[in-house]
């Protein structure tokens, strides 16, 4: 738990000193290091897809440091307000809280235990703006202690106010994915639509991309595909690897929910796990163990 905490100290500080084009696709980075401890401490086996992933975040990490954009200079946590309170961003904004309510009010109800875009999508959203406030917070604190006190200014306590609501609502529903779907399916469409998000808002609101040639900007875009690809690759593996040691081990008496969906009229059919499947029929089983 110290660790974690430190990590994510660690996190929130790299906002104040580099941007968030560059910090937030680098979260791919503790995947990689999961997964390799997890593979010497945890006896977890890596399977060759599994490194081929790795290798595929360390690659696109490194073409997106090579190219990332640098941190404009900002004096004032009132420069910063100025950038959220520009029409693009005010828009941008908007629509997060409209789509937010959205999903939450009307679609959460009826199809958030059985979509996983629901949930994910709601956490993904607020991420975005989070991210944002906790620069603008990060680059307060930061000329705080340079000698340039931010904490005069009710900005800086609204942006406090902004990470502590959005982070709230983030965990809730990052929760609620968790306990209803496979963590395999929502770490990586997570991680997807999270940095995704938080690299439009950042471009909007801090103008990441000012000044950057349009072949820079296709290098870093390429970085990131690439990440998103290993992250997503990594992912599958592991839940490769999980599902392959439940079979093996499998007992009469182990709980588990097989759902098979066959072809021909497309309709979904449940079976247990003790069903005889007729041999002429071409299904797709996907298993969800407990």
């Amino acid at each position: 738990m110290i660790i974690m905490i430190v990590g994510e100290a660690a996190n929130f500080i790299a906002y104040a000193f580099a941007p968030a084009v560059l910090v937030t696709p680098l979260g791919a980075l503790s995947i990689i290091v999961s997964a390799v401890l997890a593979h010497f401490i945890l006896k977890e086996r890596l399977h060759k897809l599994g490194i081929l992933g790795c290798v595929m975040c360390i690659a696109g990490s490194v073409i997106i440091v090579v190219h990332a954009p640098s941190e404009r200079p900002i004096t004032s946590v009132q420069e910063i307000w100025n950038m959220a309170t520009q029409p693009a961003f005010l828009l941008y904004m908007g629509s997060v809280i409209v789509l937010v309510f959205i999903l939450a009010i009307y679609f959460s109800p009826r199809c958030g235990h059985t979509n996983v875009l629901v949930f994910t999508g709601i956490c993904s959203l607020m991420g975005s703006l989070s991210v944002m406030s906790v620069k603008a917070l990060g680059t307060s604190l930061k000329l705080t202690f340079e000698g340039k006190n931010q904490l005069i200014y009710p900005e800086t306590w609204f942006f406090m106010l902004v990470v502590v609501t959005c982070v709230i609502i983030q965990m809730n529903y990052l929760n609620k994915a968790l306990d209803t779907f496979n963590t395999a399916i929502v770490s990586p469409i997570y991680y997807v639509m999270f940095t995704t998000l938080t690299i439009l808002a950042s471009v909007i609101m801090f103008k990441d991309w000012d000044g950057q040639s349009g072949g820079t900007i296709i290098s870093e875009i390429c970085g990131f595909v690439v990440v998103l690809s290993g992250t997503i690759l990594l992912q599958l593996t592991k839940d490769f690897e999980r599902s392959s040691s439940f079979r093996g081990n499998h007992s009469p008496g182990s709980p588990s929910l097989s759902t098979r969906l066959c072809s021909g009229n497309g309709e979904l059919v449940k079976y247990s796990d003790h069903d005889d499947v007729p041999s002429d029929e071409i299904c797709l089983r996907i298993q969800e163990s407990y």
